[in-house]
C-alpha cells in the first residue's frame, strides 16, 4: 500500500498495483486493461502487465493500427460492463480462472484488472483483492483530479511538463558499453525515437461562432475520446488550452508515428459530430532529442503545425521532413523564448 500511494505517475500506479495483486493473490499473470470506445464498439487493450516470476511491465502494442480486441471476445466481462457489476469470473476448459474486476468512476468504467489463476479464488481472496483495487482506484482519483483538464479528461499542462522532463532524462540515459573485442553498437537508421506531436482544431472558432460554445465543447470532447481510442496505452495526450493538444509518443520508428498519427486524423475526419458536422485538426510533429530544451522542441513541432494549417489543414507534418524539402529553415535555438 505504501508502494502503491507513493507514487504520482499513473504508469507507476498500474506497475504497484498489479506488483501488489500478483504477489497477495499468487495470480499467474494479472493486468491493467483499458476499455476504450471507437465509434460505438469497445475495445479492450493492456496497458499494464505482469506474469509469474517476472517483473511488472508497461504494455508495448507495435502495431499502429490496432486499438485492441473487442470487448465481444471477454464475453462475462461485457456482460459485467453492460449491467455495470462489480466483477466477473470465467473458467476455461483446463480449470483456470479469470477474475475481471473494472474500476467504476460513477456509471463509467475505463481501466479493468484482470486476474489469472491456476483454480477459482475463496471469497476471502477475492475480498481481500477488492481492498486493494478500492485503494487504487481512490488514489487514481486523486492523481486525476490534479493532473486533469477538467473538460476532456486529459491530462494538463502541468503534467506535460513533469512527462517531457522524464522523457528527456531517460532518453539521455548512458547505452551499456561494448564488451572487449566487440565492435561499438550502432542504431539503425529506422531506431526507435520520441516524439512529440501539436495537434490544432481547424477553424474551430467558426465552430463556436456558428453553433456555441456548448457544441464547442462537445467537440473538443468527442476528440479527446478519438485521441484516447487512436493512440497507444504507452503515449500520453495532453490538453494545452483551447483546441490545442499535444501528443508524447513513446519509442517508435518514424513510419510508425506517421502510421499512428495519421490513423488519429483520419479517425477524426470520417467522425460524425453531432449538429456540426465534420471537423478536422492538423498536426505537427518532431522527434525528441535529449540535448534540447522542451521550448526547442515545441518550437518546431509547432512550426511544423503551423505549415500544415497554412498548406491547406488536415493533415500531418514532419518538421525534420520539410526541413530537408526545403519547405521550413530551420529554427535557431533561442533558450530565452518560451511557447505558450
Amino acid at each position: 500500500m505504501v508502494d502503491m500511494t507513493g507514487h504520482r505517475d499513473h504508469t507507476m500506479l498500474d506497475i504497484s498495483v498489479i506488483s501488489a495483486v500478483q504477489e497477495l493473490a499468487g495470480a499467474s499473470q494479472t493486468r491493467v486493461l483499458t476499455i476504450v470506445s471507437v465509434r460505438g464498439k469497445k475495445f479492450v487493450r493492456s496497458r499494464a502487465i505482469i506474469c509469474a516470476g517476472e517483473a511488472a511491465r508497461m504494455e508495448d502494442h507495435p502495431d499502429a493500427n490496432s486499438v485492441g480486441d473487442p470487448i465481444e471476445s471477454f464475453p462475462e466481462l461485457n456482460t459485467c460492463i453492460i449491467e455495470q457489476t462489480a466483477s466477473a469470473t470465467a473458467l476455461s476448459h483446463d480449470g483456470r480462472s479469470t477474475l475481471w474486476l473494472p474500476i467504476w468512476i460513477g456509471d463509467k468504467a475505463d481501466t479493468c484488472l484482470e486476474i489469472v489463476h491456476n483454480s477459482p479464488y475463496h471469497p476471502d481472496t477475492i475480498q481481500v483483492i477488492g481492498g486493494i483495487v478500492s485503494v487504487y482506484r481512490n488514489f487514481q482519483n486523486l492523481l486525476d483530479y490534479s493532473e486533469r483538464d477538467s473538460l476532456t479528461g486529459l491530462l494538463n499542462r502541468k503534467t506535460f511538463d513533469d512527462q517531457l522532463t522524464k522523457m528527456l532524462q531517460a532518453s539521455t540515459a548512458e547505452p551499456e558499453a561494448p564488451l572487449p573485442g566487440q565492435p561499438e553498437r550502432r542504431q539503425p537508421a529506422d531506431e526507435n525515437k520520441q516524439w512529440l506531436a501539436v495537434v490544432d482544431v481547424d477553424h474551430f472558432k467558426a465552430v463556436n461562432d456558428k453553433f456555441g460554445h456548448l457544441y464547442g465543447d462537445e467537440v473538443l470532447i468527442l476528440i479527446a475520446n478519438l485521441m484516447t481510442s487512436s493512440f497507444r496505452s504507452q503515449d500520453r495526450v495532453f490538453r494545452f488550452g483551447g483546441e490545442e493538444f499535444v501528443v508524447l509518443l513513446r519509442s517508435t520508428t518514424l513510419d510508425n508515428a506517421q502510421k499512428i498519427i495519421d490513423r488519429f486524423r483520419t479517425n477524426v475526419e470520417s467522425h460524425v459530430f453531432p449538429q456540426v458536422g465534420q471537423v478536422t485538426v492538423s498536426v505537427g510533429f518532431v522527434s525528441i532529442s535529449p540535448y534540447e530544451s522542451p521550448v526547442n522542441i515545441l518550437g518546431r513541432a509547432d512550426q511544423a503545425l503551423y505549415y500544415a494549417k497554412s498548406h491547406g489543414r488536415n493533415q500531418a507534418c514532419h518538421y525534420d521532413q520539410l526541413v530537408s524539402g526545403g519547405m521550413l529553415e530551420a529554427a535557431a535555438s533561442n533558450d530565452t523564448a518560451e511557447f505558450f
